[in-house]
């Protein structure tokens, strides 16, 4: 629909400067006018509608606009000259738009860039003499892109005097020459001297040059703009700060973005490229579907300056998985501009905020999004912004300050949701690794130096398909098996692995089905215990806030660090408003992280955001593996846990030995998933490692319960929380001794034990072995209360012998049976030992053990253990 004077967004400017637009019907539902502010060079800011740029747009009207723009030049060129086209974008408003034109045409893509790359040497620069920011780079991954001698088609947002594209053509020629440019507009504002130079500028060089435009026609300007424009400025009304409110939520989402896709054109985007991408559009849309709120009318795509394409294709998925006309678009913007609430003026509100990208070519320290904030018009309101950048602009400056934009667009809408994109940087050299990168100066964004990003990953398990945890709860860095047939009875598991001949991670045991009595421990363990976890939950939660800043990923280990990790998850949300990506990922003993998974989280986050979450410390096995499989790389091994009786980790929430719930049940606390399995035929080299989704045991599943249960104490432990985070920053005892396997190692010689791996301290760990190994006997502090008593339950179900001691460092340890074989349990499962570990065993002729001790001479037991321990 074609505007009309009354309502045209040019209107204020034209009568209150003498400005005039003239030309083609179409222009006053193109562009309307604003007034740039801080540019001597240029009074006046021509603000289109279809660039997605200052203007809010539906994501259709901006990328349809560039695909006619497309259509129009495949049809100048024909079908020969299209297959050998180049388009080349301008930064930073042309970027989407010169991706559009491409589409059209399908050819391969470049964009300038003002964000230079180490080590990576420009293929070509240029000027643009108007801008406020002048320098442009070309930086494509491969130099081959703009060597042909194809068309190049060069695309900006208007076409005013023909400079800058002048001063490209003459860069490039000069360097590869060709016989033929077409330069696409959305509007070409030339004057007839413009025209003219640039008819002289294609002859003197030889070549052929061609304009395609949507729209044509000029802009009148009085000798006196510029003072009037300074007047105008002066006397507007001050900007007002949007009215206190309570901050909206915000959402921060892990985008299951295809790794190894560019992010954009800034370093070269191919067909092949393209494919990739429309092809993962309806799975990512669908994720930022779920999280904006619910019924959300009006919501807004902002993507941040030169990353304008992604976010514009994510809002067109976005606005189709809706149902249509209900997601519009726009990015951020450096070019500084006059904010006036007016209908006859095109930037109606303005946001102003710090650069948060670390610039690096001495431009201007602060950014705008304009017409974001509803300004005097409540029918403007966005009920959700979606932000999207790339990692190397989800810095601190993003989220912390009065100005920061994340504040400033949780006070104008109702929810925000982050998106971030791992930024695409080619290795000098030309290699072109898909991998998060920064500036010079900046916190290095790179991929771990011993994890290769692979051209194809799998993608993520999500609940309710995959667990009874909801999607955005967790994502499950795991492969599914649960229709392959992995358990074995807890006797057959432990002999073979006693005995050498398999690993505990290649088969799973009997998930254990709790009896009414134990279930009741459960609940009494739970009401008793909810408050002090939550304590511990909040305490580690805003020490990693604290140490590591918002921008935390966590990857809790599978699987009972999941639970922790969904708390943690929603500690942050809970107090800071902040939702942060969580996945779940295997660490086998023995045989270190799934390293697929970690490929995974390399290509899609910065490794030194990655938190790696667990439930608590036994001896600190797990914490030593971890270590052992991170060295080299750029992951951080700094283990969180809950509990850290094994003082083995400096991030936890309390070194106390007590009872985590969640340790008292398997699958049925942790989102019906089983323990990660390990083994060749099931996992290949480009699978996560595998586990099983126990859906047959929904009728009994408290995962919800548990989580609930805690996160009800949140809000009366979070005094208590602010004070142990506190205390747990300046604590001079924070740095691990490891005096729980110190303890370990004196219990296996007092035991006569030869192999620590049998010694299962702490109360998760005792829990475990009583679950799912073959107990010998159980030590207990003496004088050890409620905590114990769903251990005492197990252990007398397993006919196993509770040994009260003192000076115990843990809670409790279970002792696994050290010389095992299936003839140590008698035909009802029971321990049938007289509790020495030199007990040789066989089942006697009633099916239950008979024993005879061996004996040394010194009186010492005889041990013969070869076992590995899970």
């Amino acid at each position: 629909m074609t505007a009309t004077p009354q309502t045209w967004t040019g209107r204020w400017v034209a009568d209150r400067a003498g400005i005039a637009l003239t030309g083609s019907e179409r222009l006053p539902e193109l562009v309307g006018l604003a007034l740039r502010s801080g540019n001597p060079k240029r009074a006046h800011l021509l603000v289109s509608n279809v660039l997605g740029k200052h203007v809010p747009q539906r994501p259709s009207v901006v990328h349809g606009t560039g695909l006619e723009l497309g259509r129009r030049v495949r049809e100048l060129l024909g079908a020969a000259a299209t297959a050998r086209a180049v388009v080349l974008g301008y930064a930073e408003t042309a970027t989407g738009l010169g991706h559009s034109v491409a589409d059209g045409l399908d050819a391969p893509y470049l964009h300038s860039t003002r964000r230079p790359v180490p080590g990576l040497a420009p293929v070509g620069g240029f000027e643009e003499e108007h801008s406020h920011a002048t320098s442009h780079l070309l930086l494509p991954a491969d130099p081959a892109l703009l060597a042909g001698d194809g068309p190049l088609v060069l695309v900006d947002d208007e076409f005013s005097t023909g400079r800058t594209v002048l001063n490209t053509i003459r860069d490039l020629h000069a360097r590869h020459p060709r016989g033929h440019y077409v330069v696409v507009a959305l509007v070409d504002l030339r004057s007839a001297a413009d025209r003219r130079r640039l008819d002289e500028a294609a002859a003197e060089l030889g070549v052929r040059l061609d304009l395609v435009a949507t729209a044509s026609g000029t802009v009148e300007l009085p000798e006196d703009v510029v003072a009037r424009a300074e007047r105008l400025i002066a006397g507007a009304a001050p900007e007002e700060a949007p009215p206190a409110a309570p901050a909206a939520p915000l959402a921060r989402i892990a985008l299951d973005w295809p790794a190894g896709l560019p992010d954009g054109g800034r370093h070269g985007f191919t067909a092949r490229d393209r494919a990739r991408l429309d092809a993962a559009l309806p799975r990512l849309a669908g994720q930022l579907a779920e999280a904006l709120p619910a019924g959300a009318r009006r919501v807004l795509v902002l993507g941040f300056e030169e990353l304008m394409y992604a976010p514009l294709r994510l809002a067109g998925a976005l606005d189709e998985r809706l149902g249509g006309n209900r997601v519009r678009f726009s990015t951020t913007t450096r070019s500084p501009v006059l904010a006036v609430d007016d209908p006859g003026y095109a930037i109606r509100t303005r946001l102003a905020f710090p650069a948060h990208d670390d610039p690096q070519d001495g431009g201007s320290p602060e950014r705008y999004a304009y017409n974001v904030a509803p300004g005097s018009d409540p029918a403007r309101r966005f009920d959700a912004v979606v932000l999207v950048v790339d990692d190397m602009a989800d810095t601190p400056a993003l989220h912390e300050g009065e100005r920061a934009l994340l504040g400033q667009l949780r006070q104008v809408t109702d929810r925000v949701v982050l998106a971030v994109l791992p930024s695409h940087r080619p290795a000098a050299g030309g290699a072109a690794p898909s991998v998060p990168s920064a500036p010079a100066g900046s916190v290095p964004r790179s991929v771990p130096r011993s994890v290769s990003p692979s051209p194809s990953l799998p993608v993520p398990l999500y609940g309710p398909a995959f667990s009874s945890y909801p999607a955005e709860e967790v994502a499950w860095l795991l492969k599914d098996l649960s229709g392959v047939a992995l358990e074995a009875p807890t006797e057959e598991r432990e002999e073979a692995v006693q005995n050498g001949g398999a690993h505990y991670a290649e088969s799973l045991p009997v998930e254990y089905q709790p009896s009414p009595e134990y279930q009741e421990l459960f609940q009494q363990a739970l009401r008793g215990s909810a408050g002090r976890i939550a304590l511990a939950v909040g305490t580690v939660a805003e020490t990693l806030l604290r140490e590591r800043g918002p921008g935390l990923v966590l990857a809790s280990l599978a699987r009972a660090g999941t639970p922790v990790g969904i708390l943690v998850r929603r500690w942050l949300a809970f107090a800071h408003g902040l939702s942060v990506p969580h996945y779940a990922v295997s660490i086998v003993r023995g045989r270190g992280i799934d390293p697929v998974a970690l490929r995974y989280l390399a290509a899609h986050h910065r490794a030194q955001d990655v938190v790696f979450v667990d439930g608590w410390t036994g001896k600190g096995a797990i914490t030593r593996e971890l270590a052992g499989a991170l060295a080299g790389t750029d992951f951080d091994p700094d283990l969180a846990v809950l509990a850290d009786p094994g003082r083995c980790v400096r991030t936890y929430g309390t070194r106390d030995d007590f009872l985590i719930p969640s340790a008292c049940l398997n699958s049925t606390v942790s989102g019906l998933v089983s323990r990660t399995v390990l083994r060749a035929g099931l996992i290949g080299p480009d699978d996560f490692h595998g586990a099983k989704h126990y859906a047959e045991l929904a009728g009994s599943d408290v995962s919800a319960a548990f989580l609930d249960a805690v996160a009800a104490r949140f809000g009366e432990v979070r005094a208590a929380v602010a004070e142990g985070a506190g205390r747990l920053a300046d604590d001079p005892q924070r740095t691990p001794d490891w005096a729980g396997w110190a303890a370990v190692e004196r219990i296996s010689a007092e035991y006569g034990i030869d192999n620590v791996n049998l010694v299962k301290p702490g109360v998760g760990e005792t829990t475990r072995v009583l679950l799912r190994r073959v107990p010998w006997r159980i030590l207990a502090r003496r004088g050890a209360g409620a905590d114990l008593d769903h251990v005492r339950l197990l252990a007398a179900q397993r006919g196993v012998e509770v040994e009260e001691v003192d000076g115990l460092p843990y809670t409790c340890v279970g002792l696994i049976h050290p010389r095992y074989s299936r003839g140590a349990t008698g035909g009802d499962g029971r321990a049938v030992t007289d509790g020495h570990p030199g007990t040789d065993v066989r089942p006697g002729a009633d099916g239950s053990a008979v024993t005879d001790r061996r004996a040394f001479t010194d009186g010492r037991v005889a041990t013969e253990t070869t076992g590995r321990d899970s």
